[in-house]
């Protein structure tokens, strides 16, 4: 079923799509309308324009694929399921996140995986093919950020501030020298093996949905930021 999103506000749009009972939509000419996905588990949704705020939020298994850039929240609570944007996307992009992932063929903008957590089975995912905002990883729990820094020929891919407050989980970023100025709260070291084992998958699915050689890719230099575990933080939350 495809739907023309011509002219239509948001909530008129998002009770149309609920109603139909396919299970591959696709929505056209998107122009800013929100909460599209929002909770949806067993669908396939393909998006051609610019989805509004909120896209995916506690999404719970849907696969959805956007041509072209999105706005704030993406992703916000998530718990399975896939996000592929085929551009690049603005503030707060995986809030919450608990699980699934998300990949963002350029840029994303400030406080990127604000309180990504993993709990269980649950492992957020949050792949960036250019450059972060400040605040990226802003009070990370758990789960896995890399920032591939394509298009910013070896500089530090981020803002300011990134991973302030973070107590678990862990970022990874692509450039030619360790990040310095950072937060108290973070550890940084080169990418160890194992990293580029648990990368790997993630730089292969963002070579296959937006090109590129991911052998190549991966065998680049990359920077590993872990919780300092005595920055205090830690302190303040329970682990198994």
């Amino acid at each position: 079923m495809t739907f023309d999103a011509t002219g239509l506000y948001y909530r008129e749009l998002n009770e149309a799509v609920r109603a139909c009972p396919d299970t591959d939509v696709e929505i056209t000419n998107l122009c800013g309308q929100r909460y599209i996905a929002c909770g949806e588990k067993n669908r396939r949704m393909t998006l051609r324009g610019t989805p509004g705020n909120g896209l995916g939020q506690y999404m719970d298994g849907a696969q959805v694929e956007v041509f072209g850039n999105a706005q704030e929240s993406v992703g916000d609570t998530m718990n399975a399921g896939e996000i592929v944007i085929h551009g690049s996307c603005g503030d707060a992009c995986g809030y919450g996140m608990r699980g699934g992932r998300i990949l963002i063929e350029g840029n994303v903008g400030y406080r990127a995986g604000i309180h990504m957590k993993a709990y269980m089975e649950h492992y957020p995912v949050l792949i960036v093919g250019g450059t972060a905002g400040s605040f990226l990883g802003e009070y990370l729990a758990g789960g896995l950020i890399a920032v591939l820094g394509i298009g910013a020929d070896g500089a530090y891919p981020c803002r300011f501030f990134c991973g302030t407050g973070m107590h678990g989980g862990k970022i990874i970023l692509r450039c030619n020298e360790a990040p310095s100025g950072l937060p108290r709260q973070v550890l940084v070291r080169e990418m160890s093996d194992e990293d580029r084992a648990e990368l790997a998958p993630h730089i292969a699915a963002y070579c296959q949905h937006f090109g590129g050689d991911a052998h190549a890719l991966l065998a680049q230099r990359y920077f590993v930021l872990t919780p300092n575990p005595a920055a205090g933080y830690r302190q303040l939350y329970t682990f198994e």
